[in-house]
């Protein structure tokens, strides 16, 4: 990866699993030695950055962002671009996340992050990243059939807004399917409404009798077990 930058390559915050590129982070979403995974490096920001980037969209400042994170040899322009427009297509409102003046006179302002497809704040990287992940597979499994393809397993314990998040963001992908975990009765009527009334044939709800702790629980187990892993390609 001479041409990824520092920011561009990843690393694990427990120490481990170094010099990783975005798509293999993106697809296998937690570290093998159970940390998250951070860029080696913060970069800095480019020359005269604020009067550059203040009147741009939010599509168009994503890119901005999102390019100092992701080599164009991973993801050319263009794609990086589409696959920004299509996942904030999505929202409610022009501006995605809008900034509200809520006092002027003490410059009090609130950014909303409720306008996606669940009302909840995930939606804003969730709608991204089902789009990341549907990307690369589509890419990897070019020329490929049957069991040669490759299909990912996304595994998820929630306790109402990341789950239906995450299944708005991935319902219909190609070659994913998305498992998640709810703690039967302790999610709101809404939120379990959201996740078990999607019909698409790759989001398989599970209610489990206990508590989100115990929903997390069965997530890590199945992490930890290399060879559940290797079969079934779980990511996060």
């Amino acid at each position: 990866m001479a041409s990824h930058k520092p920011s561009q390559r990843y690393l694990s915050t427990r120490g481990g699993s170094y010099d990783l590129s975005f798509e293999e982070v993106v697809l296998k979403g937690l570290a093998s030695d159970g940390g998250l995974f951070i860029p080696e490096e913060i970069p800095l920001l480019p020359a005269n950055w604020e009067s550059k980037w203040k009147d741009y969209s939010f599509d168009e400042l994503a890119y901005e962002i999102f390019s100092l994170y992701i080599s164009r040899d991973e993801i050319p322009t263009r794609d990086l671009k589409d696959i920004i427009k299509r996942s904030y297509a999505t929202f409610r409102t022009p501006n995605v996340t809008p900034l509200v003046t809520l006092d002027e006179s003490k410059n009090i302002h609130l950014l909303e992050l409720f306008h996606g497809p669940t009302f909840a704040f995930k939606d804003v990287a969730l709608q991204f990243l089902g789009n990341l992940f549907e990307y690369f597979l589509v890419r990897r499994n070019e020329h490929k059939t049957g069991t040669d393809r490759e299909h990912l397993t996304v595994i998820g314990a929630t306790s109402g807004d990341t789950g239906s998040a995450a299944i708005y963001g991935l319902r219909g992908k190609k070659d994913v399917s998305v498992f998640i975990m709810h703690p039967k009765g302790k999610v709101s009527p809404i939120q379990e409404a959201q996740m078990t009334t999607v019909l698409d044939a790759n989001v398989h709800n599970l209610a489990v009798d206990g508590t989100f702790d115990d929903c997390q629980d069965f997530v890590k187990a199945l992490f930890a077990d290399p060879d559940i892993n290797e079969t079934h390609k779980l990511a996060a």
